[in-house]
């Protein structure tokens, strides 16, 4: 990242390179292409991991979501840059053989639960409210930072989902459904509000591709596991644990995601070939039309790996500008300082000397009821049972 720091530098020299070279090309044209070279347009990355499901039956769609939550965890986008949302906890399932672990792989090859697993949103917490205002902000104030999709215009965000979905709508925990429509207005939301730069969307689900139709706003790339009409299936059953690890177009995208480091210079064109129809069965899908850039000119890096801002320095650089006059101050010279002293948090002497409240005198419990009895006695020891009747 060095060199798309120091790119104003050099791109005067590269525009004049290229145009030497091209001969007929505008100077204007070269320098653009020149920017384009070195600047990635985008200072900071964030994820959001969706798992919509419930139940021991749909523990491969939380595999999924911890595998896309390794991958760019190794990767170089940290904790603090990734909203996790699990609907239900297959770790801890009474019904899960190895408890804290959720296998990826069959013969319980790779454990990616792990030991340092950060889930922002857990069980009931993952509804379709919460999710749409994690993206677009509307969150109460109260809400910790970790909870936060704090981005900004120069982020590049990656959104992936994973459940049960149909024909323009994604369930979640079976009790209610996003739209194709509500996620179309979000991004939207998030478009106007200038909370991202460049964003990917992936989807995997029965009928994925129905859920990016309805995107309108710009700078958007989507992928989806199967067309409209067509089933997402799952792959890798394990007789272990009794259900199936995970879904067979994620499966494959992580595999492909293996090989990238973050030196990678993979791109998006390469990503939309990893799981043909032959192999996924279903047939995956993707939109480009939004997005402004060349998927050929986009790295798999820019959304599933991290940038780090650098900037190469041989002077100094003083961190505060009041450490300068510090530094030139004469060394026998004192700093005038005001004495230290503590603030009163409480009002400590008022609560000190304050008389004890006199609290209010009660009948002790049982005590009106004794006092009927007393008189339900004295009554039959005077008059007996005989006169009853006058009372009821």
């Amino acid at each position: 990242m060095a060199a798309a720091r120091l790119a104003p530098h050099w791109l005067p020299a590269v525009a004049a390179l290229l145009w030497a070279c091209g001969g007929s090309a505008a100077p204007d044209g070269l320098q653009d292409q020149a920017e384009q070279f070195f600047r990635s347009g985008h200072t900071n990355n964030w994820a959001v991991l969706v798992c919509t499901s419930r139940f021991w039956f749909n523990y491969r769609h939380v595999a999924n979501t911890l595998s896309v939550y390794r991958s760019v965890k190794r990767l170089g986008i940290p904790d603090s840059h990734i909203v996790l949302m699990l609907a239900d906890d297959m770790a801890c399932n009474a019904r899960n053989p190895k408890p804290a672990t959720v296998f990826s792989h069959k013969n319980m090859e790779l454990n990616v639960y792990g030991d340092d697993v950060e889930v922002d949103y857990r069980s009931y917490e993952v509804t379709v409210e919460n999710f749409l205002r994690v993206l677009t902000g509307r969150i109460p104030p109260s809400t910790p930072r970790s909870k936060r999709l704090l981005s900004d215009d120069r982020s590049n965000i990656l959104i992936y989902m994973t459940g049960h979905g149909g024909n323009g709508f994604l369930k979640f925990q079976d009790s209610e459904e996003i739209t194709n429509v509500e996620l179309a207005d979000a991004f939207e939301q998030m478009w106007q509000k200038r909370r991202y730069n460049e964003l990917l969307f992936i989807i995997d689900t029965c009928q994925g591709a129905s859920m990016y139709e309805r995107f309108y706003s710009p700078n958007i790339m989507a992928l989806a596991s199967s067309q409209v009409g067509e089933d997402s299936l799952s792959h890798q059953p394990d007789l272990g644990i009794g259900v199936h690890l995970m879904d067979r177009y994620t499966f494959y995208v992580l595999e492909f995601l293996e090989e990238i480091h973050p030196a990678s210079q993979t791109n998006m064109n390469d990503l939309f070939q990893v799981c043909p129809k032959s192999v996924c069965v279903s047939t995956p899908g993707h939109r480009t039309d939004l997005f402004q850039r060349d998927p050929q000119n986009v790295l798999i890096t820019d959304f599933f790996g991290s940038v780090r801002k650098v900037e190469i320095t041989m002077e100094t650089v003083p961190l505060d500008p009041y450490l300068v006059g510090l530094e030139t101050r004469a060394p026998n010279e004192e700093v005038a300082t005001e004495p230290l002293k503590y603030a009163e948090q409480l009002p400590v002497a008022q609560i000190i000397h304050q008389k004890p409240k006199q609290k209010d005198w009660h009948p002790p419990g049982g005590f009106i009821l004794g006092l009927w009895a007393l008189i339900i006695m004295v009554f039959f020891k005077t008059y007996g049972i005989k006169h009853m009747k006058y009372i009821f």
